[in-house]
């Protein structure tokens, strides 16, 4: 008698579903702060725990290194603050203003940040982890070579958005407007970009593995028959 034939082992996609195929949300864990300590803005770097900055500056202050953890923003200014190789845990911040923030190679994990409005954000080579971005306006986004895992960015307006060289994995724009989206080196795994406004991309090869939806797939019609070297005539 022959050996029964073994089946192959049946691999679930991230919803749960056999063979589903679906596109992968962000894991998002809430970011929860309770008894903050009210306190002024630092005047060098250090480690810093369970603060609530309130309207404060932070201009021009050199925090390179620091730490946040269990933090709190609100309303506080950041212009060329230098928070290179910062880290950012647990951390909350509503209405961050900063018309140059410089924060490279720094560390963003569990962190909410809501109705910025930022000119020039330098956050290339950054480390991104379960990361929400809700409302704002920001005119140049600088992610080159980061990271970025379980990002969620809601009811943004970006003007320029540059992901040259970034691993991106479960990361979603809702209800976004992105002006000019640089994909040059990008490697994407679960990048749902439906329900956002793309105005120009550079390099659509970039675009492997992410989602969009019907109307996005018009709209760029154009673009990817010109990439593949197509005339279109009626």
């Amino acid at each position: 008698m022959a050996p029964p034939t073994r089946r192959p082992p049946v691999r679930k996609t991230g919803s749960g579903k056999v063979g589903s195929g679906k596109t992968r949300a962000p894991a998002l864990d809430p970011v929860s702060l309770h008894g903050l300590e009210e306190a002024y803005a630092p005047e060098e770097a250090g480690t810093f725990e369970g603060l609530h900055f309130d309207g404060q500056s932070f201009d021009g202050t050199d925090l390179q290194g620091s730490t946040f953890l269990e933090c709190e923003f609100s309303s506080v200014t950041m212009t060329d603050t230098g928070l290179r190789g910062a880290r950012f845990l647990e951390c909350r911040s509503a209405g961050l203003y900063a018309p140059v923030f410089r924060a490279p190679r720094a560390t963003f994990r569990d962190v909410v940040l809501e109705g910025s409005r930022l000119g020039s954000a330098e956050l290339y080579d950054n480390g991104w982890n379960n990361v929400h971005v809700d409302g704002g306006k920001l005119d140049y986004v600088n992610l080159r070579s980061s990271r970025l895992t379980d990002v969620l960015f809601t009811g943004c307006t970006i003007e320029e958005l540059d992901l040259d060289g970034v691993h991106a994995t479960r990361m979603a724009f809702r209800d976004c407007r992105i002006g000019a989206l640089n994909l040059s080196g990008a490697v994407f795994q679960d990048v749902d970009l439906r329900s956002t406004e793309l105005r120009s991309i550079t390099h659509l090869p970039g675009l492997q593995g992410a989602t969009i939806d019907d109307g996005q797939l018009m709209l760029l019609a154009p673009l990817l028959a010109a990439n593949l070297g197509l005339r279109v005539e009626g």
